[in-house]
């Protein structure tokens, strides 16, 4: 009886679908380093902090008063911050609102604000009895920039008029024709304003340590230094100094040809980069574009002042 000898482990047929190949121990060696690198990175990136960004993306900084407030309060709030304001700790100063008793020409400015670092002014034409546009010019040559600026504005003003006019011409309704001739007009006025480099400046944004800002409060002709230590992005700001006619109460100016429908002069200067004219915008009955919302508000505007 013959007994049947299974042949060598190297010579059985291997079971099918497997291919009995030999696996070089390279192979493998090199497939354990692949595993390990894979999860020593992934290791790794869990550990890594995310990258931070820009926190004040989104974020609107308001400065001023808001209608409503009461102006001697505001005026006494910001000499109470500014009193006590601690050394700033970025290099170049801190942000502040700066308010005039006045409206200022271009020229009167370096005397004003000598010395202290200024990063644009607030303006607007002071027409009796009607809206006028609020412009924030950048300004850090002084009183260059502020006439360059000026001459801007005054030649898109005239192209405002000039669109005013055809609109006017371009109707028959007469309600309407009168609310385009008298934006014309108004716009006409402030180009011809503009353009003479007028006594418009009523506030400047500067940024200074604060002793010099505490000296600047002191002198002539300065109403208020309201100071910002939060503000980080100026093009992020939204300020609203208070206008110099008016002594008590925050309150838009008095319109007495229309009955403006627009948002008010010293609402937000932030509208007002975005709109033509306000007053415009307004008497026409079309409402100027506002900001789209943003993330977290840290304004100042309104804020309660002692006594006010």
């Amino acid at each position: 009886m013959s007994v049947a000898v299974p042949p060598p482990a190297d010579q059985r047929t291997p079971p099918a679908g497997r291919p009995d190949r030999a696996r070089p121990r390279w192979l493998t060696s090199a497939a354990l380093a692949a595993v390990g690198a894979v999860l020593l990175t992934a290791g790794w990136a869990g550990r890594r902090e995310e990258p931070v960004g820009d926190r004040t993306v989104g974020e609107v900084t308001r400065v001023g008063v808001r209608p409503g407030d009461a102006i001697p309060g505001y005026v006494r709030a910001a000499a109470a911050e500014l009193a006590v304001l601690p050394p700033s700790e970025s290099p170049s100063g801190t942000y502040a609102l700066v308010s005039f008793t006045s409206y200022r020409a271009p020229r009167e400015l370096p005397g004003v604000l000598a010395d202290v670092p200024v990063s644009e002014v607030v303006t607007r034409v002071p027409l009796p009895d009607r809206q006028t546009e609020v412009v924030r010019l950048p300004a850090q040559l002084l009183p260059q920039d502020v006439v360059a600026g000026m001459a801007t504005v005054a030649d898109r003003k005239d192209r405002e008029a000039a669109d005013q006019r055809t609109r006017a011409a371009g109707t028959a309704e007469g309600e309407l024709r009168r609310v385009y001739a008298t934006g014309a007009e108004v716009a006409a006025r402030e180009a011809q304003a503009y353009r003479a480099e007028c006594g418009c400046v009523y506030a400047a944004v500067v940024r200074a340590d604060p002793a010099a800002l505490r000296e600047l409060a002191a002198r002539p002709g300065v109403r208020a230094v309201d100071p910002t230590p939060e503000l980080r992005r100026l093009d992020r700001a939204v300020v609203t100094p208070p206008l110099p006619e008016q002594r008590d109460v925050v309150r838009p100016p008095a319109d007495t040809a229309l009955v403006p429908t627009g948002p008010s002069v010293g609402v937000s200067s932030e509208q007002a980069r975005d709109v033509i004219d306000q007053s415009l915008a307004g008497s026409a009955g079309v409402r100027a574009p506002t900001p789209p919302p943003t993330s977290p508000d840290t304004g100042r505007g309104g804020r309660p002042a002692p006594g006010g």
